[in-house]
């Protein structure tokens, strides 16, 4: 609760936090808007594949072109400015960088990131949630051997979560389900980047006039995108997915307390420890009042009758019973939030959530009937949908995660909604994001892992 009294002894000591930014476009633009703003930060450096995109993205955000002015890292340095280039690996090796925020949103490249940063003694705020959701527990590991910090990253849904779910078990509640909301009608896992407009409410022409990225909206609108989410946050608090996966029961904040209880008792969960996503659309399409469709939430319990007496005296909104309630955020502010991350890690060697266990995955599932010779396309595309397993399942079906699932070549027929396995791809046993994960199965496989 003191991070900005922090951050202001840092800015008074001429001491502040020296970051790295890789990937500037609408998550890491977004972060870089609230550091002028934040004392006791410095950001030294970005690295983008585009350095002029980066630039016209900072103007964007009202950054003066002076302070994004260094000629090199060395000089942001002195000159307590920024640097703008294209070389990531240079940033990460700088000896006074001391976090670096990943947010290029290509998971593939993003472990490579990590791994480099860790290897040069950087703490690693991890944007890209889809890196985490495929070989995030063995990233936390390699950073912990490393000695720095690994994080998701706050502002994103999956920290915020991890945040809610931390205080409800230090408050000494047992956390009986957390998750996020979305709008969600079960059609939509078939929806396409064609199709997607559509389901906003927008045509492609207003789509294109606003330079939104239809793949990008569509991996929301699908189910990817909350199947990587909770992925995450099962493999970073414990909790666990239902055999099924998701099941985004639909309703309004005050009845999440309901809803978020066993189906002994009335609610729909599986079992108490579970993740799930709430749908701001009843079944038949009908909006939800007062949803939770852009916001993150956790469901507790009050063990005792004094704890639920107390429940009732302050007006807390319980289930029918008394026994449930609930805790939420109506929105999250995306990178906007980053810096509560960057002061945590920065600070006090705390991440924002940090995988413990392979627990969950999202996998790759066939969004219609795939042929040998086709591409698979990623999340969000025409050909896959990210589908949440527990990860027991996951390696008993050999399923391929859906982050890989992008650019490899079909070998043999898969029948729409089946799991993609891996030896249903051409994949390029070399790549590095490939070997980590892979090491990571063969080490969840073994015996003395599979209580982890």
């Amino acid at each position: 609760m003191n991070l900005h009294s922090k951050l202001q002894q840092r800015e008074a000591a001429g001491k502040p936090l020296r970051v790295g930014v890789i990937g500037a476009g609408k998550f890491g633009a977004m972060y870089i808007a609230q550091v002028p703003r934040t004392p006791g930060v410095h950001l030294v450096g970005i690295a983008d594949l585009s350095p002029s995109n980066a630039k016209t993205n900072l103007g964007r955000t009202g950054w003066e072109p002076a302070w994004y002015g260094a000629a090199s890292l060395d000089a942001a340095m002195k000159e307590r400015r920024t640097h703008v280039g294209e070389d990531w690996q240079a940033l990460c090796r700088h000896p006074e960088i001391e976090i670096v925020v990943e947010s290029t949103g290509n998971p593939i490249a993003a472990v490579e990131h990590a791994l480099y940063a860790f290897a040069h003694g950087k703490h690693v705020v991890m944007v890209t949630v889809e890196a985490d959701a495929f070989c995030g527990p063995l990233l936390a590991e390699r950073a912990a051997a490393a000695g720095v910090v690994y994080s998701l990253a706050y502002g994103d849904q999956p920290a915020i979560i991890c945040d809610l779910v931390d205080w409800a078990r230090a408050a000494g509640f047992p956390v009986v389900a957390a998750g996020r909301g979305h709008k969600w009608l079960p059609h939509y896992g078939q929806s396409t980047p064609e199709t997607v407009w559509g389901y906003y409410g927008l045509t492609p022409e207003q789509a294109e006039i606003g330079g939104l990225n239809p793949k990008m909206f569509n991996s929301f609108l699908d189910g990817s995108k909350p199947a990587i989410e909770s992925t995450a946050v099962c493999n970073a608090t414990g909790l666990t997915p239902a055999p099924g996966g998701l099941e985004y029961p639909a309703g309004p904040v005050d009845q999440i307390p309901n809803m978020m209880r066993p189906r002994s008792e009335g609610g729909i969960l599986h079992h108490k420890g579970q993740v799930e996503v709430v749908s701001s659309l009843e079944r038949d399409g009908t909006p939800v009042p007062y949803d939770i469709r852009f916001g993150v939430w956790v469901a507790f319990e009050g063990e005792t009758e004094y704890i639920r007496r107390c429940f009732s005296e302050y007006g807390v909104k319980t289930d029918d019973s008394g026994r449930y309630a609930c805790l939420y955020k109506r929105w999250h502010l995306i990178g906007l939030e980053v810096g509560i991350s960057v002061a945590s890690v920065g600070l006090r060697l705390e991440p924002t959530g940090c995988p413990t266990g392979f627990r969950a995955d999202a996998v790759a599932t066939a969004k219609r009937a795939l042929k040998p010779g086709e591409l698979l396309d990623g999340e969000g595309g025409y050909t896959v949908v990210g589908r949440l397993m527990p990860a027991e399942a996951s390696l008993a079906a050999d399923a391929l995660p859906l982050g890989l699932a992008h650019g490899w070549k079909v070998l043999r027929p898969v029948a729409a909604g089946e799991v993609v396995k891996w030896s249903d791809v051409a994949v390029d046993a070399g790549n590095t994001a490939v070997q980590v994960r892979r090491e990571m199965e063969a080490r969840y496989r073994e015996p003395r892992r599979s209580a982890a």
